[in-house]
């Protein structure tokens, strides 16, 4: 099981570069995640006999090649209906579903079944379905991705490792600050080795797993595309607010890249300075049109044009939020997920851990 101290800390990312290691090594692979928390039911209420597969499940498997009948269905749908409606019964049991998990899982499949946990150590008690309570059910190892600020984070690691006991197989630190990784390798593992707990690899801070896409920023902010609505998939990795002199504006910018710049809609001096610099969308605030000579620069340089008709600080809450708690969903970041945990996970002492003892050698 693949679990996490806090929603977002990279579970996808690491599921997606072990299961991919697996696969080159011709070790079959069954993905799924118990408790679905993204799903795109449009509205329907969830039926006892549905097959529920959530929608990061279907993308790793699209992308690592996994065939319908190597997907496990989730039990259950975490969402604000499914929870009132298990209050309302007073019903904390995951029910029939997990039996019908459970005996999959214990089927004469000879590969290796991943499931990845919900957001947080916690989540899913009302179902039945936490971390803690699966592994203790299932028996099963858990690998826990953390993201790692300073040594104040391994008090949730230890939390964590009370919680799971024995079914803790170890963690991976993730975003890392890069300069700090050699340090924290050199230091601070060995330390945590000492505590009980294994580190199996330390990732670091990635502004592309961070990234969000225009598409994503259009759908958050409600905005209005003005221009180049076929460049949506433009990713947006740092975020810039023009609202100084365009001298000083011009000289910020250049130190930045993939920028969303967002300015208000009368500031067509830092708007054409911003189109300059390494600007993926630009986003204008507030009253007022775009300038058709803006419009004719954005499309030259094939910038999205965003409106929107928030202020300013109300459109930068909404972007600041996006980054990093988007879901691993863009190939590009698959593709970029697949190295860091090839390049910064010792793969083969995890799957010596685990029992699992092709020839590795050859591959790694």
């Amino acid at each position: 099981m693949i679990g996490s101290c806090e929603p977002f800390s990279g579970k996808s990312a690491l599921v997606l570069g072990i299961s991919r290691h697996l696969r080159s090594l011709d070790i079959p692979v069954r993905f799924g995640k118990p408790l679905a928390t993204s799903l795109e039911l449009e509205g329907k209420k969830i039926d006892i006999n549905q097959v529920l597969i959530d929608d990061d499940v279907r993308f790793i498997a699209s992308i690592i090649g996994l065939t319908e009948d190597q997907l496990i269905p989730s039990i259950d749908l975490l969402a604000s209906d499914t929870a009132e409606q298990r209050i309302l019964q007073s019903r904390l049991e995951p029910g029939e579903g997990f039996k019908v998990m459970k005996e999959k899982l214990d089927d004469t499949f000879s590969g290796v079944n991943l499931l990845e946990a919900a957001g947080s150590i916690n989540e899913g008690l009302l179902y039945g379905l936490s971390l803690g309570q699966l592994a203790k059910n299932l028996d099963a190892k858990v690998l826990l991705v953390h993201l790692w600020q300073d040594s104040r984070s391994v008090d949730s690691l230890l939390a964590a490792k009370e919680k799971l006991g024995g079914n803790l197989l170890g963690v991976v630190l993730n975003a890392v600050t890069p300069d700090e990784v050699s340090d924290l390798e050199e230091k601070v593992v060995p330390s945590l080795q000492k505590l009980g707990i294994n580190v199996f690899g330390v990732m670091p801070r990635s502004p592309l797993l961070r990234s969000v896409t225009v598409e994503e920023l259009v759908r958050r902010l409600k905005a209005r595309v003005v221009c180049c609505d076929e460049k949506l998939e433009l990713m947006v990795e740092t975020l810039s607010i023009g609202a100084m002199s365009v001298n000083s504006a011009m000289e910020f910018f250049r130190k930045r890249r993939n920028m969303a710049v967002v300015t208000g809609a009368d500031r067509t001096d830092i708007q054409l300075a911003a189109l300059e610099a390494s600007t993926q969308c630009l986003i204008l605030t507030g009253a007022g049109e775009p300038l058709p000579q803006l419009i004719n620069r954005a499309e030259e340089l094939e910038v999205p044009l965003l409106k929107v008709d928030a202020d300013t600080l109300s459109t930068v809450e909404v972007i600041e939020q996006a980054f990093g708690h988007v879901r691993l969903h863009e190939s590009v970041k698959a593709t970029y997920a697949f190295r860091l945990v090839q390049e910064h996970c010792d793969l083969h002492r995890l799957f010596s851990f685990l029992g699992i003892s092709p020839k590795l050698h050859d591959h790694c």
